[in-house]
């Protein structure tokens, strides 16, 4: 079986290998790439039944209305928080995402930056760059013995927990409900007040938004660090910048292409924010991993499967 038409959207020509785009043509007799903004688009979804989605394209009812014979939903990404899956799910249509593609990558990620920081990579590198060896001055601190708190103990969280402990850490989270780990559970405040490191690793959705506010960020005791892998919106940027400004803790995060200018702006004039690029996921690795789930949710639906990483009921 294929799909008849797949539309496509904000999925560029670069984000699959050539023989990845083989393999989605295998799928899918007919392929239309458009603009979400773009006004041909309802009329090309009256006869779509596979929508084909980049990163963050926001779906909601008035789209599935004017795709009557939709029967599939694929995300490139592992965010899904901007499609509507209850409208979906009430239509029969499964949204599936990239659940766990990057899982390797962002948790190296977050421990490698967190390591850069606290063992003062960065001002090494420039002394000796200028040809000064001395390390009269630097401070750094281990990881061994130091008290680790993972927000979120998904895939990610997980793994960044698991790749701490091996630092010897002693490693606490915090999630939604309490998972069977060897890792201990804090309630969201014990963690905050009690953990040196900080890894925030959870999906966006309505009850994550503004998780970490002007009620638990004062929490964070000085000298900690915070690193956040995750959409910007679970963290209050006003109440982290009011905590930032006492300039005792250090934030990490690597989302800004997806904060509106003005609050990124806040965040960035503070010496102790230290900025990336959105680049936890990028491995050659989870390049590969992208494609292959992405092409493998297809493939298992056309063979009456439920695909592996179908996000809704």
């Amino acid at each position: 079986m294929t799909f008849k038409k797949a539309v496509l959207i904000k999925i560029a020509d670069t984000h699959f290998d050539q023989k990845y785009w083989d393999k989605i043509n295998a799928l899918v007799e007919k392929k239309v790439s458009l603009a979400l903004d773009d006004p041909k688009l309802k009329n090309e979804l009256k006869d779509c039944d596979c929508l084909l989605l980049g990163f963050q394209v926001p779906i909601g009812e008035d789209i599935l209305a004017a795709a009557p014979n939709l029967k599939y939903i694929g995300v490139l990404a592992t965010a899904y928080g901007t499609v509507d899956l209850a409208a979906a799910t009430k239509r029969n249509i499964p949204v599936c995402n990239l659940g766990g593609y990057s899982t390797e990558s962002v948790a190296e990620f977050v421990i490698t930056a967190i390591l850069h920081e606290v063992r003062n990579i960065s001002e090494g590198l420039k002394r000796a760059q200028s040809g000064n060896y001395s390390f009269d001055g630097i401070r750094a601190r281990e990881l061994k013995n130091s008290n680790f708190g993972v927000i979120g103990l998904g895939n990610i969280g997980n793994r960044v927990a698991e790749l701490a402990a091996g630092f010897g850490a002693n490693v606490s989270y915090w999630s939604h409900t309490k998972k069977k780990t060897p890792f201990q559970y804090q309630e969201l405040e014990e963690l905050l007040s009690s953990c040196t490191y900080i890894s925030v690793n959870l999906a966006e959705a309505k009850e994550t938004i503004g998780l970490l506010n002007a009620k638990n960020l004062p929490l964070i005791k000085p000298d900690s660090v915070l690193i956040s892998t995750v959409p910007p919106p679970i963290i209050n940027t006003d109440a982290l910048v009011a905590r930032l400004s006492k300039n005792d803790i250090t934030f990490i995060f690597d989302h800004p292409d997806e904060m509106p200018k003005e609050e990124l702006a806040k965040l960035t004039k503070l010496k102790n924010c230290v900025v990336y690029p959105p680049i936890a996921f990028l491995s050659d690795e989870a390049r590969i991993a992208k494609q292959e789930i992405f092409i493998g949710n297809m493939a298992e639906f056309l063979e009456g499967k439920t695909p592996t990483n179908k996000v809704n009921q």
